[in-house]
């Protein structure tokens, strides 16, 4: 790690983006050197600044536009193994950080996080170590004691947990798969193999699953 953690903020709200370069610019040896606001536009930042070459950490939003932060995640750390990637979201921790940890990210920070908390967090995973809040460590100890007994939406595949969470934004099939660019039938099976999964019957089933889910992940 160079002695200035050079930073790319990936978010598609530039409110949160200019958010988060207030907080990192009161730390002296972090440097906001890139910013993007679809996955695409994170990948094309991440590849011209080659990796690891030009960066120290990646700040990922979870819910981007286009290529959605998970599978931006996954085309980095396919890419380009040894870039640490801080996963950021206003979901809770139960939702999302067992999956982005497992899936390679270096840690999982909710954006209503303490500003020093967050820049801690910049510190440790740029440091080639993995950032734990408690929420997180609480989650990953709920699925550490569930493990081998995946159900639910733990059970659900990356493209699924995908069409899930949108499917419970309240999105239709067709705006799905212009988000995904997944035709309207393949997100129908997606659709289905969700529904199964879960157990619920509906959308609407399906929401409320969602909600209970967040409360206690091994609900459901």
């Amino acid at each position: 790690m160079t002695e200035t953690i050079r930073v790319l903020i990936g978010d598609d709200h530039r409110i949160v983006r200019e958010g988060l370069k207030q907080i990192l610019a009161d730390a002296s040896d972090v440097q906001v050197v890139a910013e993007a606001q679809t996955g695409h536009e994170v990948l094309a930042e991440v590849q011209a600044a080659r990796g690891k070459e030009g960066l120290d950490l990646v700040l990922l939003d979870v819910a981007m536009p286009g290529l959605d932060g998970l599978d931006v995640l996954q085309a980095i750390k396919r890419e380009y193994p040894n870039l640490p990637v801080l996963m950021l979201s206003t979901y809770p921790e139960k939702q999302y950080a067992v999956r982005c940890i497992r899936m390679g990210a270096c840690g999982y920070l909710n954006k209503s996080a303490d500003p020093d908390d967050m820049i801690t967090a910049v510190r440790k995973a740029a440091g080639g170590a993995v950032f734990v809040s408690q929420a997180t460590a609480e989650a990953l100890a709920a699925a550490v004691g569930s493990a081998g007994a995946q159900t639910g939406a733990e059970a659900l595949s990356h493209r699924e947990y995908q069409v899930y969470r949108l499917l419970t934004q309240g999105r239709t099939v067709s705006e799905i798969g212009a988000q995904l660019g997944l035709a309207a039938n393949t997100v129908s099976t997606y659709r289905a193999r969700v529904l199964e999964k879960t157990g619920a019957k509906n959308d609407v089933e399906l929401a409320l699953y969602a909600e209970r889910h967040a409360r206690d992940p091994r609900s459901g």
